[in-house]
């Protein structure tokens, strides 16, 4: 029997799914969704060109919809599952690479859970929700910090004393799953690129830059938590300190409120006053949308002037995630602000952040077969 890897995405309001077969090339199976989980939720898979769709029970939680996506991975007779890998947002300093999943593990990674509250209770429920379904298999987390671990102290330090550094407030960034499918596709099919001066923009609901040489990233725009850089959907990137501690100060909003409104009620939809649907704020007549639109495209623009700098010049600038590939309203007012700069390649790329967890865990695991040969 065919054995596969199941690649779990999980958000706040979703859980994505993806299954490859475990082997070298990694062949992608089958793929789906179940959406706005606590509100509507509605299930969609694909296996080939065929669909499914159906809307679940309202009552349906993250664990009834695992369930319901590994009884329908179970119906379209593709292999059995033996390994899970897991996007966990935040790896911290500890976890540089993937790593099979352990109690140990996870007390570290709960541990992390203030560094990307928005993000990390849902990625570790995941993994417990699987672990409870007693599928008996190795789960593998992925992180989407690991690919700046490498940072030197220029790009990760704050500007802060020693020792609130040493306690963990310093730069991590994120998206580096996104951003290490990027280098692996330049690689590939732009190898002359590769080994030059690219900046990466993630541009979704979460949104960030990276600033690669020869495919390794040197610096980016999201730091302790991602809520830092680029505006976003919902989040407010960069904000002066002194406006969150007037807020708690003066305004009296507690700590809680004002991380709600932070990762909540900002970006595009606190622009526009309107949505975070970059669709729908195109469409709109409302001037407000417009400006959310020009506001991010200059933000945009003015961070990848940063990321320049880090890394001396550009030679190519990638678009991905799902504004980045589909607004090229976006994309154009975007290169509109930078048209004063020397010419440099200019690509859309899609995200394809699942394929490298698969490979992750596929390579993980083949070394541990290994070592356990060896011993």
């Amino acid at each position: 029997m065919t054995e596969t890897i199941l690649v779990i995405n999980a958000g706040s309001s979703s859980l994505k799914f993806s299954l490859y077969v475990r082997q070298a090339d990694l062949r992608l199976l089958a793929s789906g969704a179940v959406t706005e989980i606590g509100d509507m939720p509605s299930f969609s898979g694909k296996v080939g060109d065929v669909k499914s769709n159906n809307v679940l029970p309202v009552i349906y939680t993250h664990k009834d919809s695992l369930r319901h996506i590994l009884g329908w991975v179970e119906k379209q007779n593709l292999g059995i599952i033996v390994m899970a890998a897991h996007r966990v947002v935040h790896g911290g300093v500890q976890f540089k690479e993937p790593v099979v999943v352990t109690p140990e593990v996870m007390q570290q990674l709960r541990a992390l859970t203030p560094l990307a509250p928005l993000h990390q209770p849902h990625n570790l429920a995941a993994i417990e929700i699987l672990d409870k379904l007693n599928l008996s298999i190795p789960q593998i987390a992925c992180f989407d910090t690991a690919f700046h671990a490498g940072h030197t102290p220029l790009f990760s330090r704050y500007a802060i004393p020693q020792n609130l550094t040493d306690k963990g407030i310093r730069r991590y960034g994120f998206f580096g799953l996104s951003y290490e499918w990027i280098a692996h596709v330049m690689r590939q099919d732009h190898p002359t690129l590769a080994k030059g001066r690219v900046i990466v923009a993630h541009l979704g609901n979460g949104a960030g830059l990276c600033a690669m040489k020869n495919g390794v990233s040197i610096d980016t725009t999201m730091g302790m938590t991602a809520l830092d850089g680029l505006p976003m959907g919902t989040r407010c990137g960069s904000l002066d300190p002194g406006a969150v501690i007037f807020m708690i100060r003066d305004l009296k909003i507690s700590p809680d409120d004002a991380e709600h409104i932070f990762y909540n009620d900002c970006g595009l939809k606190g622009l526009s006053g309107l949505t975070n649907n970059v669709k729908r704020l195109q469409d709109s007549a409302d001037p407000k949308a417009k400006f959310a639109l020009d506001y991010f495209s200059l933000r945009i623009a003015q961070f990848i002037g940063m990321m320049a700098v880090a890394i001396g010049g550009m030679d190519a600038l990638v678009f991905t995630g799902g504004i980045g590939e589909h607004a090229e309203g976006i994309r154009q007012s975007t290169m509109h602000h930078l048209a004063f700069l020397k010419p440099f390649e200019t690509l859309v790329i899609p995200a394809n952040e699942e394929v490298i967890m698969a490979g992750h865990a596929f390579a993980l695991m083949q070394d541990t077969l290994k070592q356990r040969k060896a011993s």
